[in-house]
């Protein structure tokens, strides 16, 4: 079988979708391809948080999320709120007096790369107030800094009493992942876009250009017809760049995630999404420890893990269902290989309740009889830095949108816009080479690449 195509895309997951649809709804592109191997929006982008933030330690980052967030908004005024946009924040807490004033530092840095304005609230009687439902139109955005222990006892009464400080980052909330998805993907269909069922197996060349794509489907074998390919296969970003020739620099992050009901009611239904920003040593009792010290295996579960572990209310109305993550396990940067299924801990759910019971006591009261859980994951596809992957690629007509490390929902517009500047030869933002895959080619680059410290990952 042969056809052609203006474009083939690789990866029907939020990242392709997003670019199909930029194309084919935005730009106006006709004949656009979508190839997935699966269902789309299937494979990691419907494990999601579903969260977005403007808060990162870096400006680059920053302003490709306030870019996305602004799209995000715009398209939820568009669709009447389908996608039940929220900007509830961010909550990080805190026991340590030192880290309080490290965060305020941050916060004043924060400012200077356009997350907003920042307000330090360290009297009872201070003006703050929370954010509740999806009214996101009317929530202020920035950051707040409570200090006072007494206002924030009176806010978030379900923190532990040792927080001593909170940071609020306001421009962030969540959102329906799955909504969001099938909106993209139903109006690029509707605008002619053709999603394909089969496997990409070959990108053909011809002096140095891409001309054709070979697509394994369940009726034979495919060759298509087209002067640009896009990459954006996920977890198979790096196996789809060896079929051009190309080696990215990415790696694979196992993260999982629990999902429990809550039926006494410790995590608030109104609540931000909740995080715990000092390292935790686990509650474990003296046999609990004896058992996991005598395994070298589990040994490393007594010893202090790192902050981050956080959770937020899931559903709406009557439901009881939290959401639980926490990236404690080690991570090896030269895993390359996605397996799938996913490998699940069986340990997870009972190590993150009991690390997030820090922040959230009330939760202790789940710990002598576990909840059932519904555990699931994927992988956060990541460069070095823990930035994106946005721009042409070396071979003439090739693009890259991908290693969007557990953010590819909150960054899919931005990012999808980004990419297709770089096609049509649109002027590009001031944060574009930042995510540009040539930086690794710059000396200065790899030198600010050593000294990298903060990811802002959780």
């Amino acid at each position: 079988m042969a056809s052609s195509a203006s474009i083939v895309i690789c990866g029907a997951g939020i990242a392709g979708v997003a670019v199909a649809h930029e194309l084919a709804v935005v730009h106006g592109w006709r004949d656009v391809v979508l190839v997935e191997a699966g269902d789309p929006l299937a494979l990691t982008s419907d494990k999601s948080t579903e969260c977005y933030r403007n808060w990162w330690p870096d400006r680059a980052m920053v302003a490709l999320m306030n870019r996305s967030i602004d799209r995000l908004e715009t398209l939820a005024v568009r669709s009447a709120n389908r996608i039940r946009l929220n900007r509830r924040g961010y909550l990080y807490a805190t026991a340590d007096p030192q880290r309080a004033e490290q965060w305020r530092s941050q916060a004043f840095e924060a400012v200077t790369h356009g997350v907003g304005p920042l307000r330090i609230h360290d009297r009872t009687d201070a003006d703050y107030r929370s954010t509740t439902g999806h009214d996101w139109q009317t929530a202020p955005i920035g950051v707040d800094l409570l200090l006072d222990q007494n206002l924030i006892r009176r806010h978030f009464p379900a923190l532990s009493p040792r927080t001593v400080a909170v940071l609020h980052v306001r421009r962030a909330g969540w959102l329906s992942a799955q909504q969001l998805g099938a909106l993209l993907l139903e109006e690029a269909r509707a605008a002619g876009v053709t999603l394909l069922r089969g496997k990409v197996t070959a990108v053909n060349q011809t002096g140095g250009r891409v001309n054709a794509v070979m697509v394994a489907t369940t009726s034979g074998t495919m060759s298509i017809q087209t002067p640009y390919f896009v990459n954006a296969a996920g977890p198979y970003l790096a196996e789809v760049g060896d079929l051009i020739g190309i080696d990215l620099p990415v790696h694979h992050q196992v993260h999982l995630k629990a999902a429990f009901a809550d039926p006494l009611g410790v995590v608030p239904r109104d609540a931000p999404l909740l995080i715990w920003g000092d390292p935790i040593e686990l509650n474990w009792n003296d046999r609990e420890r004896d058992d996991l010290n005598a395994d070298p295996a589990t040994a490393w579960l007594t010893k202090p893990l790192p902050p981050g572990v956080h959770c937020r209310p899931e559903g709406e109305g009557s439901s009881r269902q939290v959401l639980l993550l926490w990236d404690y396990h080690p991570h090896n940067q030269q895993n390359r290989n996605a397996q799938f299924p996913v490998p699940l801990d069986d340990s997870f759910f009972e190590v993150a309740l009991r690390g997030m019971s820090v922040m959230l006591p009330g939760l202790v009261n789940y710990l002598e009889r576990l909840p059932r859980a519904y555990l699931d994951g994927g992988y956060y596809t990541c460069t070095p830095e823990n930035r994106p992957l946005i721009g042409p690629l070396p071979v003439e007509g090739t693009f890259v949108i991908g290693a969007l490390a557990g953010y590819g929902i909150m960054a899919a517009l931005a990012a999808a816009e980004l990419l297709v500047r770089h096609m049509i030869g649109g002027s590009l933002p001031a944060y574009a080479a930042a995510f540009h895959p040539n930086r690794y080619h710059d000396p200065n680059y790899l030198l600010q690449l050593a000294h990298w410290s903060d990811s802002g990952q959780l």
